[in-house]
């Protein structure tokens, strides 16, 4: 469904190798920086390293990077309530190259999206509900939420957030998005040109 909303504005802390350097620390990052002026998918699981996620999720973003990426699309990642830790090992794991993490350890951008979800049956705790976005320039294009969006639902739903739909949208939508950013800037070259005639003295 389409939305007016922008992604929450929260830090993050990643495991990760610096520029310039050769040791992993800590890398201090946050929405601006993964979102602003760029068109990024999203998709959020419910855990690293449980069945679905590592089987089907995760594994089809990866099989598919290339194709969305030509879609006008700048990034994907894939964001869990887990430490950074623990998502750079799932990651390493899977043999994930392309996929970046983001490691939503204390669930508060999940919290600020209204996804963290009660796992209390399966001793999960707080996770994130499952779902995928469209997100440009942090404003929330669209976004794909399974069913049972609530506190310790008994199943796990995986039918709308999965890499082949999220390709159909960005493929059905590409070439009327191209025409919508061109049309706009005519115009905004049309009225400064139409403001310059208007100022400019007889």
């Amino acid at each position: 469904m389409a939305v007016e909303m922008t992604v929450p504005l929260v830090q993050f802390n990643r495991r990760g190798i610096p520029e310039g350097r050769v040791d992993f620390d800590w890398i201090s990052e946050d929405s601006e920086d993964i979102f602003g002026g760029k068109r990024v998918v999203l998709f959020a699981l419910p855990g690293a390293f449980t069945p679905t996620c590592s089987s089907t999720h995760l594994p089809g973003y990866e099989a598919n990077y290339d194709e969305i990426i030509e879609q006008d699309v700048d990034e994907v990642y894939v964001l869990s309530v887990n430490d950074s830790f623990v998502m750079n090992a799932w990651l390493d794991g899977l043999s994930i190259q392309k996929v970046k993490p983001i490691a939503d350890g204390n669930g508060d951008f999940s919290r600020n999206m209204g996804m963290l979800v009660k796992k209390e049956a399966v001793n999960f705790g707080l996770r994130s509900h499952r779902y995928s976005m469209v997100v440009d320039n942090g404003l929330i294009e669209m976004i794909f939420v399974e069913q049972g969006k609530e506190d310790n639902f008994a199943g796990d739903p995986f039918d709308v957030s999965d890499a082949t739909s999220m390709l159909n949208y960005l493929t059905n939508i590409k070439d009327v998005r191209r025409e919508a950013i061109q049309d706009a800037k005519t115009r905004a070259e049309e009225e400064a040109l139409n403001d310059t005639e208007t100022s400019t003295p007889e």
